[in-house]
């Protein structure tokens, strides 16, 4: 994809169509990692060591991606993952992304630190949840819960691996900052609302004004007291410990994202591909999980399938068809990765998701 319109035959066209169109701070804020980007690799590594196992003579004549996550349809197994600041990549940014999110039937995750008002994105008619950081301030940490249930958000997305910002790199050498046509537009005007345009000589001013709003203290207390405080159903974010997941679905959560956030946290942490085996095994029957970080394609959501998740949420391709295309671009990411997924599980003789199980190597006897 180099322009509108132009034929896109997988994501890395799209990935080198926005690095070109985005300038280099930019391109370095959206692809970079923490640290020396171990776990950014790493995420791929996972994923493409899983080997996939075909079943053959199926009968299967066309697959249907359709699948329910939460009581809700979902037409593929897959969501935008919440990411910050689209209007860095588009002047419409998270509108224009979810509008591109509802035409296709996908739900849209909002993040907390978008750069475009919460109701203006569920103005477009996609389904969205909301996506939770926790903040120092816990009365604001309330109200924009609040915010999300009154703007018609189905679920609630506690992000739970970010106490304190990883160190990227790309961002402190850049000494990125944000322009000032783009802020938190969840978070108003407070006291630190200005940090994240501010440049100095410490590095990301991102990352400054992360360290001044958000909580490092966050425990599961916490997670009780927003249990209590919502009846929307409740995701955990950041999720890579089986013993994690279990005390999470002792906890009263409702599904869990087994991610490393993209390989932007912990440097050396486990790919997430690599974590959710155990994750799923762990609350098997109790909780569905999703899996995040390193998603490049449709055969990369079957992949994620055979382990045991019921869906994925992308994340950085979404990005990249924003940068190159705004709506439409996004609307093109989506629209690839349904037909590689439907194209891949025609292959693996997989008619639905739910045969999926037992299709990655060393799996093949569960079904």
């Amino acid at each position: 994809m180099t322009g509108p319109g132009a034929a896109v035959r997988s994501l890395a066209d799209i990935e080198r169509a926005a690095r070109e169109a985005l300038a280099p701070d930019v391109w370095d804020f959206v692809a970079g990692g923490s640290g020396d980007e171990l776990t950014l690799a790493g995420n791929r590594t996972a994923l493409d060591q899983v080997a996939l196992v075909p079943r053959a003579l199926t009968g299967c004549a066309a697959a249907d991606p359709g699948c329910t996550v939460l009581g809700e349809p979902w037409p593929i197994p897959a969501a935008v993952a919440p990411m910050a600041y689209q209007r860095l990549l588009h002047p419409e940014g998270e509108v224009a992304a979810a509008r591109a999110a509802a035409a296709a039937g996908v739900t849209y995750v909002i993040s907390t630190m978008s750069s475009s008002p919460l109701e203006e994105i569920t103005a477009t008619g996609a389904r969205t949840w909301f996506q939770l950081y926790w903040l120092k301030d816990r009365a604001r940490t309330a109200e924009l819960v609040r915010r999300a249930e009154r703007a018609g958000c189905g679920a609630l997305m506690l992000t739970v691996d970010v106490p304190v910002m990883g160190r990227r790199l790309r961002d402190a050498r850049n000494g990125f900052t944000l322009p000032g046509s783009v802020s938190a537009a969840l978070l108003g005007d407070g006291p630190h609302s200005a940090t994240a345009h501010t440049a100095d000589d410490t590095g990301s001013a991102v990352a400054r004004h992360t360290s001044a709003v958000f909580d490092p203290a966050l425990s599961w207390q916490d997670v009780e007291w927003l249990r209590g405080l919502t009846s929307l159903p409740l995701a955990l974010k950041g999720v890579l410990s089986p013993a994690d997941a279990r005390r999470s679905a002792d906890a009263g959560v409702d599904l869990l994202v087994v991610s490393n956030h993209g390989g932007r946290q912990l440097d050396g942490a486990i790919g997430s591909a690599d974590a959710l085996p155990a994750v799923a095994s762990a609350v098997a029957g109790r909780l569905p999980v999703l899996l995040d970080s390193g998603v490049r394609g449709g055969t990369d959501v079957l992949r994620a399938l055979a382990l045991g998740a019921c869906g994925v949420l992308l994340g950085r391709p979404v990005l990249w068809g924003l940068a190159t295309d705004g709506e439409a671009g996004v609307r093109a990411v989506l629209d690839q990765v349904r037909d590689e997924l439907e194209h891949a599980m025609l292959l693996a003789g997989c008619p639905t998701p739910a045969h999926a199980p037992g299709l990655a190597r060393g799996t093949e006897g569960t079904r």
